[in-house]
């Protein structure tokens, strides 16, 4: 957990863990972990709303508010783009900028061209405005993979798959990305087989490398900053195998650096 208040919850969602139950008697979620922590506020009148949801994959900060007026709040402030996102990601190859903006609309790819995966995004001029900007954390490199990166993505747009689309076309899969990597067909193996050593050569990672840092929001006039400020296990096993150490780099406060438009 990351903080708690009466109106609000704030957690650390692990790797493989999906927000929302998809059928009856299907493995928990995060929604049915939270009806068990909350189950007191829950019998008394309380409510449940996950205010920004996360991929099953993607790791990191999820709000979630325990009253309707504080989900009200909350959404409008989303509305009105209040809030701001930060993501670390670990990416295949060495980006020759230090910061970059992809300003790029995104649609499901289906609509375009063929595609054997419905949620399969890509980018194409007649998609949603999107736009992501990029910094790079360090360069690294790894006995099993020669060159990778750690990058922070500051999300402007909050497009389906977004961070993952762009930085494909920006020519830096994110690891383990079943998608978006080097074979959309590994999602499909994926889906039949599971996980598998043959999976594993090509993506490296079992799940796709984006960990949800920080998470930042202005409500009538409270700034709020949530981080999850370590990298997750999996991440820094690929940073200590590259001979290096996660820094902190989360430490300034968002209302006096907005992780949203980064110089």
């Amino acid at each position: 957990m990351i903080e708690e208040r009466p109106e609000w919850i704030v957690v650390n969602k692990p790797p493989g863990l999906q927000v929302h139950p998809k059928k009856p008697g299907g493995p928990r979620t995060l929604w049915d972990e939270l009806r068990g922590l909350l189950a007191y506020e829950l019998v008394n009148g309380g409510s449940l709303s996950i205010i920004n949801r996360l991929d099953r994959e993607t790791s990191g900060v999820v709000l979630i508010a325990k009253t309707t007026a504080a989900a009200r709040r909350f959404h409008r402030a989303m509305q009105a783009r209040a809030f701001a996102k930060e993501y670390l990601a670990l990416v295949r190859g060495w980006p020759e900028w230090e910061s970059h903006g992809v300003d790029a609309p995104i649609l499901r790819q289906g609509e375009v061209r063929p595609s054997a995966v419905y949620l399969r995004r890509t980018v194409h001029p007649k998609g949603a405005a999107a736009f992501t900007r990029f910094r790079v954390e360090a360069r690294l490199e790894h006995p099993r993979l020669a060159r990778f990166a750690l990058v922070r993505a500051f999300p402007a747009t909050g497009r389906t798959h977004q961070i993952r689309v762009h930085l494909a076309h920006a020519g830096h899969p994110i690891l383990g990305d079943k998608l978006y990597g080097p074979d959309p067909g590994c999602y499909l193996e994926f889906i039949r087989t599971g996980w598998t050593p043959a999976l594993e050569a090509r993506l490296f990672m079992a799940r796709h490398a984006l960990h949800s840092a920080r998470l930042g929001a202005e409500v009538e006039g409270i700034c709020h900053d949530w981080r999850a400020e370590d990298v997750p296990d999996d991440f820094a096993t690929w940073i200590a195998g590259a001979g290096a150490a996660p820094g902190d780099g989360l430490r300034a406060p968002w209302c006096q650096t907005s992780p949203a438009a980064p110089e």
